[in-house]
């Protein structure tokens, strides 16, 4: 995330504190004054321009009697100090780095949700494919080329598909398995791959989501793990969300696209039809 990035969602929790306080009918020195400091504090604060600390956050809602807001507005604050992350920085010592931060959340995570919207899902892809995603994330990133030790790094993120108690559910947009990916050989191959490893295990359930589909909501691909963090990337950054009420939407969406999903021998069908396709050119 850029700088730019960080000083909106600032803005944002300091919009959100600015409207608890306009609620509660105080102007911004009166509120001030209750909260014992100095007015121009409660002025940056809201303009985005100071980092309130939790015991200020605990403050606000106590004055504007909304104790039941801190837990989500101590996420937001949690989400503008750490957790928007910029992709250069997450990458800047390489790729493989990310891949066993990955790993690592994975790891300890019970349940794992994936909605995949233009790629296969990592924790699926055969090695040719993830070497074909990886070389283009260092190209259009510009980023350090490690790439043999993260499509490594990716492969090895696969052993939660056999290891621990783990269950995981993938669901794959139907245009995913029609995004070329490397040349023919590669896609046929990890489409072929899907039909082989992704039924059967009894970890892991695999869904399709076909076009044609009612419209659920503007999202794009993200992680669930457990029911405590949602994982959303985007074309600048990789969003770790943990406030309550937008984890609530994120579930909302997964339910939604779980729903309209296909399984078992309707989804292999839709793959097997797609490697098809390709395999012909089509």
């Amino acid at each position: 995330m850029t700088a730019t990035g960080v000083d909106r969602a600032r803005q944002a929790l300091g919009a959100r504190l600015r409207e608890l306080r306009r609620s509660k009918g105080l102007d911004g020195r009166e509120f001030s004054t209750a909260a014992g400091w100095h007015w121009s504090k409660t002025s940056r604060v809201e303009l985005g321009k100071q980092r309130p600390s939790v015991d200020d956050l605990a403050v606000w809602c106590r004055l504007c009697d909304a104790e039941l807001a801190l837990p989500d507005l101590v996420a937001a604050l949690q989400n503008v100090d750490a957790q928007w992350q910029e992709w250069r920085r997450v990458t800047a010592g390489g790729h493989a780095r990310r891949q066993r931060r990955g790993a690592d959340l994975e790891g300890r995570a019970r349940s794992l949700r994936t909605y995949s919207m233009v790629l296969i899902p990592g924790l699926l892809q055969t090695e040719p494919y993830a070497r074909a995603v990886l070389t283009q994330c260092i190209r259009f990133l510009g980023t350090h080329d490690d790439l043999d030790d993260a499509v490594a790094a990716r492969l090895a993120r696969q052993r939660v598909l056999r290891r621990g108690d783990h269950r995981l559910v993938q669901l794959i947009d139907q245009s995913a398995l029609h995004t070329h990916v490397g040349d023919t050989t590669v896609m046929t191959d990890q489409l072929q791959h899907l039909l082989d490893t992704g039924f059967g295990n009894p970890r892991l359930l695999l869904g399709v989501v076909p076009a044609g589909t009612g419209f659920i909501y503007t999202t794009t691909s993200f992680d669930l793990l457990d029911r405590r963090t949602a994982l959303v990337e985007t074309v600048s950054a990789e969003l770790t969300i943990t406030t309550p009420s937008e984890l609530t939407l994120y579930e909302k969406a997964w339910t939604g696209l779980y729903d309209r999903a296909v399984f078992g021998d309707q989804a292999r069908a839709l793959i097997a039809t797609a490697r098809q396709q390709i395999r012909q050119g089509r």
